[in-house]
């Protein structure tokens, strides 16, 4: 008989960790208003974060973003 159970860290594996992310945009953001998408993207990788994370970033039209519209085209989150 198959245990039909569901897996409790399937779910998990599909969701981005997006503390890294977070921490990333608090320490870029400190003392600016808006920061380009290229400088967002150097020092991500810079701080080396995920690959899932990095494709986000990537993905962003270029131009600059404020920390609230950056946590929520990125799915982070603003503190």
């Amino acid at each position: 008989m198959a245990d039909t159970e569901p897996d409790p860290d399937a779910e998990a594996v599909d969701q981005t960790d997006t503390r890294p992310l977070d921490e990333l945009l608090d320490d870029i953001y400190r003392g600016q208003e808006r920061i380009s998408q290229a400088d967002i993207y150097r020092r991500a990788v810079a701080a080396e974060l995920p690959a899932a994370l990095l494709t986000r970033i990537s993905a962003l039209p270029e131009g600059e973003y404020a920390v609230d519209e950056a946590a929520d085209l990125l799915g982070g989150s603003v503190a």
